[in-house]
């Protein structure tokens, strides 16, 4: 018998004839793919925001995270790099997916670089974003908001693991 997921209900908007509401690829998925609304161009070492044509009304209470899809971070050069983003509940714009092209070309000129966006688009460190790529993955999430309790000590409350960064070894 398949289990029920919860699911929270998000009013979403088309803002673009070419957006693709998203949709989970299966079942018990965390994420759903995003999609490009937009052709954009990626230079070597650039980052521009890549529209995906749709507004989302998010209920209070919930986040959207925006995360990297694995196939794209391991095949190309391509970095979310607020990586997860959040999409807070209040939102309510164009969501564009922040993408940098971590790719570089040491000793070209500009002129070089176009001239092999024309020939051979995808290699050589420049990326072509067609509408319709899948860009990103998307995640709802519950949020909690914190309240602090200002105290002149720690030492009493909970433990203290003790070390920071790069503590446990690398």
């Amino acid at each position: 018998m398949e289990e029920k997921i919860d699911a929270v209900c998000v009013h979403i908007m088309r803002m673009r004839p070419t957006c693709v509401i998203p949709s989970y690829a299966h079942v018990h998925d965390a994420g759903m793919d995003l999609y490009a609304a937009e052709e954009v161009i990626l230079q070597p070492g650039e980052t521009k925001l890549i529209p995906t044509g749709l507004a989302m009304a998010i209920p209070e209470g919930y986040e959207a995270q925006i995360r990297p899809r694995s196939g794209i971070s391991l095949r190309t050069m391509l970095r979310i790099p607020n990586s997860p983003g959040t999409i807070d509940s209040g939102y309510r714009d164009e969501i564009c997916i922040i993408m940098h092209n971590a790719s570089y070309l040491p000793h070209m000129s500009d002129d070089s670089v176009r001239l092999l966006l024309d020939e051979r688009t995808n290699r050589h460190g420049t990326y072509k974003i067609r509408i319709g790529d899948k860009i990103a993955q998307m995640v709802f999430a519950k949020v909690s908001q914190a309240s602090f309790l200002e105290v002149s000590s720690l030492d009493e409350i909970g433990s203290n693991r003790m070390g920071g960064f790069g503590s446990t070894g690398v």
